[in-house]
């Protein structure tokens, strides 16, 4: 199919201009002033903007996790990714504790997303257990197309130690790869969840007190520490405060390569939400837990400055039901929210519209950024002719208010029930195709493997 897209606002990370877009194909051929219209289907885009599609490089779809499965899997979970704008997805493949490979991992989530997204998809792969074996497979990641890597310094199924830490993260450096890094400190939560249970506080109020921000800032403090001695570049994966934020700074002064990623839970909701009556606090558990007022604030401003590199959203999404698995534990609280849907007019309303960043900072954050990070730019990512004809039309004269009655996802609940909105997602292609169209998903299910390279930032 040849399109032609009149007339609309071509947003790039470093411009924003009124021109035409010219697809044929999967791809796009032309980008400029008065194209000749020739054989194409035209759409008038007047008074819409068109950015590169949306990248969520941070999501977790049919995840196996605290006694239950989330509640949208490949085929809702990038059904609502589309319809929000992201044509790409990069999910978290898994290794598994006790012997299992990498590529046993890299098979069984080809098994769970192969033939069901209705976005384009990639993977990471988090690296649970490090030995002789699991080093050797490296290279094999990275001829599959996997460029980075997912380590975690909490979770006891999930955790690696600082030595390993050390060992992996020098490892991929050697091949010009980077990993993605929860922080946390394990131990010392431990101790403040058993304090707590001690004193009889088993609610959900309680979550944010047992995870707070010293010991996130404390882990991001060993990691950059361990990545100085090791020469190694990080990425600091969903960062959520000021403290853990300085230390990224302290450690880009003293010459370190760190990425950050922030999500829009930790940038409009705050610690508040978990002290909401009949349980409804337990909707908003997530690690690292939401924080503060002023944290959110340092977090807008980060953005303002080009400090924190991308909005990924960090989708992990359960039901009520199975939240309720933690009614008498908090600890047993399935972790994770719903965001892939409204995560780009989110930022849109209350980024851009408020002037908290550009539209060509939002561009950067939400595709630019994440393509160069994970080797996929230019093919993702820009709106230049060779690209892939992944463009997402945003009408910024839509309003809606975020409701749980009319998301695409799986879950009962919305994190951002009654948040008025104000620009929509009319059109979506992936590829060259029209998938979304007045803001309904019109074509499922196109939705491909990208073999990622290297890392371009």
């Amino acid at each position: 199919m040849k399109y032609l897209l009149k007339n609309g606002t071509v947003v790039s990370g470093e411009k924003t201009e009124k021109l035409d877009v010219l697809i044929e194909g999967e791809k796009i051929i032309d980008v400029g002033v008065n194209l000749p219209e020739e054989d194409a289907r035209i759409l008038d885009m007047t008074g819409k903007l068109l950015f590169p599609g949306f990248i969520d490089a941070h999501t977790h779809f049919d995840l196996e996790v605290a006694g239950t499965v989330t509640a949208d899997d490949f085929e809702s979970g990038t059904k609502a990714a589309i319809l929000g704008g992201t044509t790409l997805v990069i999910d978290y493949a898994s290794q598994d504790k006790g012997g299992g490979t990498l590529k046993q991992g890299l098979d069984k989530w080809h098994k769970k997303a192969d033939q069901r997204c209705s976005c384009d998809y990639a993977f990471h792969m988090s690296i649970v257990e490090w030995n002789e074996e699991t080093e050797r497979e490296i290279p094999e990641m990275i001829r599959e197309g996997i460029t980075s890597f997912k380590l975690y310094m909490t979770y006891p199924a999930m955790m690696v130690n600082d030595c390993d830490l050390y060992k992996i993260i020098k490892t991929l450096r050697e091949y010009d790869c980077f990993a993605g890094v929860h922080c946390e400190n394990s131990g010392v939560i431990d101790a403040l969840i058993a304090e707590a249970k001690k004193a009889g506080r088993i609610g959900p109020e309680n979550h944010p007190l047992v995870r707070p921000d010293d010991m996130e800032a404390e882990a991001v403090h060993r990691l950059l520490v361990i990545a100085r001695q090791a020469e190694a570049p990080v990425m600091i994966v969903h960062l959520t405060n000021e403290k853990a934020y300085r230390e990224v700074l302290q450690a880009r002064e003293a010459g370190q390569t760190v990425y950050a990623e922030t999500c829009p839970q930790y940038l409009l909701l705050d610690d508040s939400v978990y002290a909401k009556p009949d349980f409804e606090g337990a909707k908003f558990v997530c690690a690292p837990p939401i924080r503060k007022k002023k944290d959110q604030e340092c977090l807008w401003n980060a953005l303002s400055e080009d400090r924190i590199q991308t909005v990924a959203t960090d989708q992990c999404s359960f039901t009520m039901a199975q939240k309720e698995l933690g009614k008498d534990d908090f600890t047993k609280i399935p972790g994770g929210l719903p965001g892939v849907e409204t995560r780009g007019t989110l930022l849109y309303t209350y980024g851009v519209r408020e002037g908290r960043i550009t539209l060509e900072q939002m561009c950067r954050l939400l595709s630019e950024n994440a393509a160069k990070l994970y080797g996929v730019y230019p093919q993702k990512g820009a709106i230049l002719p060779g690209s892939d004809a992944d463009i997402t039309v945003l009408d910024p004269q839509k309003e809606s208010v975020i409701s749980a009655k009319t998301h695409a996802y799986r879950t009962d609940y919305n994190p951002f029930e009654g948040f008025s909105i104000h620009g929509g997602i009319d059109q979506v292609f992936l590829r060259g195709n029209l998938v979304v169209d007045q803001g309904k998903l019109v074509m499922e299910k196109q939705g491909k493997y990208i073999f990622r390279g290297k890392k371009q930032m």
